[in-house]
């Protein structure tokens, strides 16, 4: 059993190009049979840190990261205290299960910053936390705490760190052939047809738009931003 922690509390553990890189690579370890991922206090993880850094290069480390942990053969459980926000809601769908505490919050900014996520993203949030939700995440940009997603089964046990872990401990113990053949029939039964390409042209357009620019400096300088749909 493992636990892996995102320690940057000075930036509330938002996610940058180097701990990208240490969640891929942590992921190669196939004698790891339960893998515990959560985040320094104050957050589980509060997005992405893009200063200095080209959101290009940073979307495909992101997916890097994020299909490394997707292949683990290791049960994975998300434990999160505090936001999930962006990335960190895209790192708690990654994984099998979820443990949160209450006044935890989930939720995907994107529409704050005249940005899109990709359609990985759209299908695990609609799998994992289920349609109703996925659509007030993703067209309100609404943050959902916890509780409610308890109340859905999308977070299986409201918690601290402490009672993912020992939630591992008991996963480790069960037959792992078990787990691998029940983990496999799980990724076959959510299989999806090959995607229109038009979503990911529609995508590439909110990336590339004045929009996206005006969002980003709007977060900068923490103001409200002004779209004007170019």
């Amino acid at each position: 059993m493992l636990v892996v922690t995102i320690d940057r509390p000075e930036r509330r553990n938002a996610v940058d190009l180097d701990t990208l890189r240490g969640l891929r690579d942590v992921a190669g370890d196939e004698t790891v049979g339960a893998v515990v991922l959560t985040g320094a206090p104050p957050a589980f993880c509060a997005g992405a840190d893009l200063s200095g850094v080209d959101s290009e290069e940073f979307g495909v480390r992101l997916t890097e990261a994020l299909t490394a942990w997707e292949d683990w053969s290791a049960v994975r459980i998300a434990a999160i205290d505090g936001p999930a926000l962006g990335a960190g809601t895209q790192l708690a769908l990654v994984c099998d299960l979820r443990v949160a505490t209450a006044e935890s919050r989930f939720g995907i900014p994107a529409a704050h910053l005249g940005l899109a996520v990709d359609q990985w993203t759209v299908d695990r949030l609609t799998e994992e936390f289920g349609w109703p939700i996925a659509r007030s995440i993703l067209l309100t940009a609404e943050r959902v705490d916890a509780t409610t997603l308890h109340r859905t089964g999308a977070v299986h046990r409201i918690g601290t760190v402490d009672k993912a872990v020992a939630w591992a401990e008991e996963i480790v113990r069960l037959a792992p052939l078990s787990l691998d053949a029940h983990r496999a029939a799980l990724s076959e039964a959510s299989r999806r047809p090959a995607r229109d390409t038009s979503v990911d042209e529609v995508r590439a357009r909110a990336w590339a738009s004045a929009d996206a620019v005006e969002g980003r400096a709007a977060f900068a300088e923490k103001r409200d931003p002004r779209f004007t749909g170019r």
